[in-house]
């Protein structure tokens, strides 16, 4: 009689402790979900920036390129299509450039960009934001100039590896 006792209080002081935790980690889960709804107004400001500049790019193409290789759907999806060529995902481009054919948009308008980017030369690899620039500045003037290279080492220095 004594080890039932024993085994029932076990059992309740386990289901006690097994009840316990559970509310336990629902409080916590409440605390950091406020924590994670309290953290986006935070940073609302620059969010809301990144939209306006999104807007702003898209307004300025609409005004400054004819016909359709300004509508935002042309704008957006061409600049994605360009941007997947100069990394190598060719199939997700070719896969957006269906879609950029579906709306209707200027195929030639994509061969321009990704030229003058190509004739831009390097992007840096570390920052991702020069090459949606880059893109940007080429879907609304693909006739920029190439820029010249300036790490290019003055004329007259050897080249390649010395004999020392």
């Amino acid at each position: 009689m004594f080890s039932f006792s024993v085994r029932i209080f076990a059992a309740a002081l386990g289901a006690a402790v097994v009840m316990t935790m559970g509310a336990w980690a629902v409080a916590r889960g409440e605390d950091q979900s406020a924590q994670e709804q309290k953290a986006p107004g935070a940073q609302s400001g620059e969010g809301a920036k990144d939209e306006k500049k999104k807007i702003d790019e898209f307004a300025e193409a609409a005004r400054l390129l004819p016909g359709t290789a300004g509508q935002p759907e042309c704008v957006w999806l061409g600049r994605r299509v360009v941007s997947l060529l100069w990394r190598d995902d060719l199939d997700t481009a070719f896969r957006h450039l269906d879609l950029y054919d579906r709306f209707n948009c200027p195929a030639a308008r994509i061969q321009e960009t990704f030229r003058c980017v190509v004739r831009q030369g390097n992007i840096d690899p570390k920052s991702p934001e020069s090459l949606n620039s880059r893109v940007h500045a080429c879907w609304i003037n693909p006739s920029l100039p190439p820029t010249t290279a300036s790490s290019a080492p003055p004329p007259g220095t050897p080249q390649g590896t010395s004999s020392q």
